[in-house]
């Protein structure tokens, strides 16, 4: 599980990066200023490390520094200051990536992972409860014993899993597993699902979401 270290002064930005990467399975650290975050970049290991500039007591120039000459933790600038020679003094600092505010989440949780598949620090695997789900070698396992689950199945529990708590529509679920558009009255997706809670004892877990879906509610 990849652990991120998220350096915002911004206590509201900070909070809802927290809560949206922890909802795809991150561990996060906050600090709300330089030292702190220079605090815990010394006494903690972390694969990624979000850093806003303009930071009191350190700002993220120095924090960045102090990074590359200690951990050297991938980092990814997160700032309003939005001049082009801005983002090159930060990518010529030593930032993996330079994202502007305001910005949408869907693109921050990209660039994440784009930094994270450069330096092989991708989530391999997902934990929902006793299930444990290995993404890589696409094995599942319950209370340590495998269960075995076919191609489509596995590929439906994990499009669930990484979106937990958010009803997805029948047609997104089809096309994101089968690869095509819903078939006019095809039952494949729902005995999939039934498959799924069955295998898994996950009854009480995938919920069906009237007029819309289905969801894993964690």
């Amino acid at each position: 599980m990849s652990k991120i270290l998220i350096v915002e002064d911004e206590i509201a930005i900070s909070d809802l990066i927290k809560i949206e990467l922890e909802s795809k399975g991150y561990k996060c650290d906050v600090a709300n200023d330089g030292e702190i975050g220079a605090d815990y970049i010394e006494k903690n290991n972390y694969d990624l490390l979000l850093l806003d500039i303009m930071l009191p007591n350190v700002d993220g120039y120095e924090l960045l520094e102090y990074n590359k000459k200690t951990k050297q933790i991938p980092t990814i600038f997160i700032t309003a200051k939005s001049q082009t020679k801005d983002k090159i003094k930060g990518l010529n600092e030593g930032a993996d990536d330079y994202i502007i505010k305001p910005f949408e989440m869907g693109e921050l949780i990209a660039r994440i992972e784009a930094v994270l598949r450069r330096y092989n620090k991708v989530n391999e695997t997902k934990k929902i409860g006793n299930i444990e789900i290995n993404i890589s070698a696409r094995t599942v396992k319950k209370s340590g014993r495998e269960v075995l689950l076919t191609p489509k199945e596995f590929d439906l529990l994990v499009l669930l899993v990484e979106n937990k708590n958010f009803a997805l529509y029948r047609e997104t679920i089809f096309e994101k597993v089968w690869g095509t558009e819903l078939e006019f009255e095809t039952r494949t997706l729902d005995l999939h699902i039934q498959r799924l809670r069955k295998k898994l004892d996950l009854k009480d877990k995938i919920v069906t979401v009237y007029k819309i879906g289905y969801m894993l509610k964690i």
